[in-house]
Formats: structure tokens, C-alpha cells, sequence
């Protein structure tokens, strides 16, 4: 599992979910079997509690992070810092970590210039988070 999707799991999975992949964690979730079922297993719970599962709904980043950040006790800018973002999940962020992210995402620049490789990390990062149903505010998104 590549670093991207660690940090996808960690935000629209929970933490309990950061370890497996959210493709594999959503078809045994009854993401197939919901549809004929939905009447009988939950009628007007299923789009409420199916956001970090399912590919196709929007889960809010914001309130996930600002969570996590809490529960971390540190002082975590996530919304600048890709650095502090990565904290905030749990996650490793030295700079061999962000070089791999920095390398599953594309960056083409010198990545031993790391303020520059940060900051293309994390709006790569926000784009990406958005793409895959994860809502974005518009200032993150540049």
C-alpha cells in the first residue's frame, strides 16, 4: 500500500481502518449486496453510513482532521503543513516517507529541496483527497 493511500484510509476509513485498502474494505462492507438488501438492512441509514466506504460519496476532510489534530494534543497545522497533516493521522512523516509520497504523486522538482517538495505534496495531496470523494475546501484546493 502506497502512502497516499495511508493517508486516504486514515481520513475516510478511521483509524481502524488505515491499514487495509479502501477498494479491498468496501466490497465485503456490502457495497454489491446493499443495493438488493437496502430495504431490509437499513433504508435511510445506508447513505449516512456509507461515506468512507463507498468511491462514489463525499467525505468531509475537515472536521476529520481538526479531530484528529485534538486527539493528537500537538499543535498540527494540516491545512498548510503536509508534514503536520501526516501527524495528525498517525503517520510517519520523515523525509524518506514524503519523498515516496512526493514520488507516487508525480513530483518532477528536486527532492532535496523539501520546503518546495512539501508544498507541492500537500496541494497535490488536497486535489488528490478531492478526486478520490473526499470534499476539499476551495483554499486548499489553489
Amino acid at each position: 500500500m502506497g502512502i497516499f493511500d495511508k493517508i486516504k484510509n486514515a481520513i475516510f476509513g478511521g483509524e481502524a481502518q488505515a491499514a487495509p485498502v479502501t477498494e479491498a474494505a468496501a466490497a465485503p462492507k456490502m457495497e454489491p449486496a446493499q443495493k438488493p438488501a437496502a430495504p431490509s438492512a437499513a433504508p435511510s441509514a445506508t447513505p449516512t453510513t456509507a461515506p468512507a466506504t463507498t468511491a462514489s460519496a463525499t467525505v468531509d476532510i475537515v472536521p476529520i482532521l481538526d479531530a484528529a489534530v485534538k486527539k493528537s494534543g500537538q499543535k498540527l497545522d494540516w491545512r498548510h503543513s503536509i508534514v503536520d497533516l501526516m501527524k495528525a493521522v498517525g503517520m510517519d512523516a520523515s523525509l524518506s516517507e514524503r519523498k515516496e509520497l512526493a514520488a507516487e504523486l508525480g513530483y518532477s522538482g528536486d527532492t532535496g529541496d523539501s520546503a518546495k517538495m512539501n508544498m507541492f505534496l500537500h496541494k497535490a495531496l488536497m486535489k488528490k483527497l478531492s478526486e478520490n470523494g473526499g470534499k476539499v475546501p476551495a483554499d486548499l484546493m489553489d
